[in-house]
């Protein structure tokens, strides 16, 4: 796809960005190269790949989902200053 200045005049205007002459040459220039690096991908053969999830082909280390540690709720709460039905209770902040 080859693009022109009016292109990326029109596309700057509808973005509603002001741009010079100059800084159009140099963005023409930019997406010039983004256009032909895709052509070069789009003409790569990948008939036969699998499409990958990410880049590096590895499995995230699991653990097991098990309890560690035991419950001290209770005691946690029996220091709490003020507590209701296993909930702590706190000062009213905003009015």
């Amino acid at each position: 796809m080859s693009l022109s200045l009016d292109d990326v005049k029109r596309a700057a205007s509808l973005a509603r960005l002001e741009i010079g002459d100059a800084e159009s040459q140099r963005i023409l220039d930019q997406l010039s190269g983004v256009f032909e690096l895709i052509a070069k991908m789009e003409s790569v053969d990948t008939d036969g790949i699998e499409p990958m999830a990410h880049a590096q082909d590895m499995m995230a280390r699991l653990r097991q989902d098990v309890v560690t540690e035991s419950d001290k709720h209770e005691l946690f709460q029996s220091i709490a200053p003020a507590v209701d039905a296993d909930l702590y209770l706190v000062p009213k902040v905003i009015e």
